[in-house]
């Protein structure tokens, strides 16, 4: 409190990919949620007018009870960077430049206009720098009272990567690489590459990644990237066509890695599967001497990773199991634009009001991610009535033994509780549940109910006291933001969750954060002797997480879903009314 009433703080991002907006009361999270969860559409980098009004009413506030705004990125410097890359590339890239001026001279360049705009007036709207706003987010939710910070992303105003340090309200960023030198967009382009979106589909690629060889790899390392012993690099650019061009990778890049991109849909070769595996490996080496490095400059042994590339599970998991000096790592689990809603808001309140960081004690601020809308009992009851949907209202007890066993007996359960999550993951609020002992369930949840690839991986979820026994992990792990080897005793029983290399994206879950999800473990375990479940995102392909108990409705009738669970309410599929609402259309993603 600064000024004798709670100080209220709105952080938005917007206008690249996942728009979102976050709001404080005093420094603590209030409310934060994507765009894409209220419109239904995958990524929506538009204002996030949805997300920002939600917030506000969850707090029960109006505009003008704002004290500050802040948006999280500086776009007069962005529009600047796009100005001299395109004329240092022309004439080449007028083509480009045409395609992405009509958006800035509209609506980027005038982001503080359009915000007092939406708000009706409020308080003069500031602006944080890119990368400021990523470390932000987290290093000041984090447990650590200091820690090395560590940004990697496709690009911000100009930095691709950042690094620096975190003290107390204090975050100094003091070495950078700048655009167009891009660890993101190396990785994108591989994405490209492979057949995949850009800012979508490179999840996909790097669970592709264990499939493949590295063959490619020393022709990545001797060609397209100039990689130092600290981790700081230059990209060949003859190789690409992002700065000034209309697609990621130039006919160079295709006569290196043995062809064009693959058709999006097309069939998946050996080739892509290889490329990924190359693109892996040589990632993980430039994040494990970035890291090596900013240990060795800060001696520090605490690391806050933050930025697009810290989605990267794989590469997360081998900065403490590969000696590079930091023993405990905390990634902000929406480390992608996002989450830069949160940063900026976090970067007022310390930085620009110069409010302290309360105690930790030992655990992060962002409870569980779990910050988004809520639904009541009664108004799932509301729903199901309206719906003519037969259910059960289960007392909790009652409902976790009942679910349990329906898990035992190999049924897929769609599981709806509580408060969305913030972020890319399902973490347990809004998330399809099965067994993950079952040899054929894999495969059942990606081709029947998810709709993608056979090849992607399904994470596990156990209780945060029962993980260490399953997998070789060096602490907790909530926000399923670190991938770990199963444990060679385990490997074969947890068929449905062990990758293809004998890892597994694990998420640990504790009584404190998750109560209804850890108790649904434990009864889990009870029956199975197995405190785990496959934890997969409520949703199908090209679709966002649901939202509301609706959107939950729909995708559970649209799917081969068994069973539906809305707060305390119980729906078998075999029950339901005819449902004649169409599934959405499936895109790429």
């Amino acid at each position: 409190m600064v000024s004798g009433r709670p100080t209220y703080i709105l952080g938005l991002s917007a206008y690249y990919h996942d728009s979102a907006a976050c709001l404080l009361r005093d420094g603590e999270v209030v409310a934060a949620a994507q765009e894409e969860r209220f419109t239904r559409k995958r990524h929506d980098a538009d204002f996030p007018a949805q997300a920002l009004a939600w917030c506000l009413a969850e707090a029960g506030i109006t505009t003008d009870r704002l004290d500050h705004v802040v948006f999280y990125d500086k776009p007069v410097a962005k529009f600047g960077r796009l100005i001299e890359t395109h004329l240092a590339a022309a004439p080449r890239g007028l083509r480009s430049f045409l395609t992405a001026l009509p958006v800035w001279l509209r609506k980027k360049l005038w982001t503080a206009r359009e915000i007092e705009e939406a708000l009706g007036g409020g308080p003069p709207v500031l602006f944080t720098e890119h990368h400021q706003a990523h470390a932000a987010s987290a290093f000041y939710p984090s447990p650590f009272d200091e820690a090395a910070l560590l940004t990697l992303d496709g690009v911000g105003e100009w930095a691709t990567t950042s690094a620096g340090v975190g003290r107390g309200p204090r975050i100094e960023l003091h070495r950078e690489l700048r655009f167009p030198h891009s660890l993101g967009l190396l990785y994108s382009a591989f994405t490209y590459q492979a057949g995949f979106k850009v800012n979508s589909g490179e999840y996909k690629l790097m669970g592709l990644a264990p499939y493949g060889e590295p063959r490619f790899r020393e022709a990545i390392l001797a060609n397209v990237i100039d990689l130092k012993d600290d981790g700081t690099f230059r990209l060949d650019l003859s190789y690409f066509d992002y700065v000034a061009g209309l697609r990621m990778t130039s006919r160079r890049f295709d006569e290196l890695f043995e062809g064009p991109p693959r058709a999006p849909e097309g069939p998946m070769t050996q080739r892509e599967k290889d490329l990924a595996a190359s693109i892996q490996s040589v990632t993980e080496e430039v994040v494990l001497r970035l890291c090596r490095d900013l240990h060795k400059r800060t001696q520090l042994t605490d690391l806050c990773l933050s930025g697009g590339v810290a989605l990267n599970c794989v590469a997360n998991g081998k900065i403490i199991r590969e000696n590079t000096g930091f023993r405990r790592l905390f990634v902000q689990p929406a480390a992608g634009d996002a989450g830069s809603a949160l940063g900026a808001a976090l970067a007022v309140w310390h930085g620009y009001l110069d409010q302290p960081r309360p105690p930790r004690e030992g655990r992060d601020s962002m409870r569980g991610a779990l910050l988004g809308p809520r639904y009541s009992d009664d108004e799932v009851a509301a729903l199901v009535a309206t719906l003519n949907a037969p259910a059960e209202r289960l007392a909790e007890a009652a409902l976790l033994d009942r679910v349990a066993e329906l898990l035992a007996g190999g049924a897929v359960i769609g599981w709806f509780h509580g408060r969305m999550e913030f972020g890319p993951r399902a973490l347990g609020s809004r998330s399809i549940l099965g067994d993950p002992r079952d040899p054929s369930m894999q495969r059942t949840m990606n081709l029947k109910i998810k709709f993608r690839e056979s090849f992607r991986p399904f994470a596990p979820v156990v209780t945060e006291e029962d993980a260490l026994r399953f997998f070789d992990l060096d602490g907790p792990s909530p926000y399923m933001l670190i991938t770990a080897p199963v444990r060679a005793e385990h490997a074969g029983s947890l068929p449905a969750v062990t990758h293809v290399d004998g890892s597994a994206r694990v998420q640990t879950v504790s009584s404190a954060t998750s109560p209804r999800l850890h108790a649904l473990l434990r009864r889990f375990g009870d029956r199975t002797g197995v405190p785990m479940l496959i934890n997969t995102s409520f949703n199908v392909r090209g679709e966002p997480i649901v939202c509301t108990p609706r959107d939950a409705y729909a995708c559970f009738m649209n799917t081969n879903i068994d069973y539906l669970v809305l707060e305390d309410h119980l729906l078998d599929k075999r029950a339901q009314p005819a449902w004649t609402e169409a599934a959405p259309v499936l895109e790429p993603d």
